[in-house]
């Protein structure tokens, strides 16, 4: 079963270029990844500190082995002193798969 996933990142305003160029190098290497179907970043456009990542998984196998990657881990490592708050994760299936 496919996994519909959106991720959002609130960088401190004193992180924002660091925290963009760590999240940017996540989509590079995140595009390798054989499970990976789609897997795109978004800044707010009225808050540049906000960002969303917009992803679609082959199964929950795939994300499970997309979260230990290293690149992943130094993220989750950096993440707590310079994001504002944890990062809000929401998984999702996609309804009209269902039908």
């Amino acid at each position: 079963m496919k996994i519909y996933l959106t991720a959002i990142a609130k960088a401190k305003p004193e992180f924002t270029s660091e925290i963009k160029t760590a999240l940017e190098r996540m989509v590079v290497e995140t595009k390798k990844e054989k499970a990976c179907i789609q897997y795109d970043l978004h800044q707010g456009i009225d808050d540049a500190n906000t960002f969303v990542f917009y992803e679609i998984w082959e199964d929950q196998a795939g994300l499970d082995l997309h979260n230990n990657q290293p690149y992943i881990q130094e993220f989750v490592a950096m993440a707590a002193a310079k994001l504002q708050e944890p990062p809000t994760i929401i998984k999702m299936t996609k309804v009209e798969d269902e039908l």
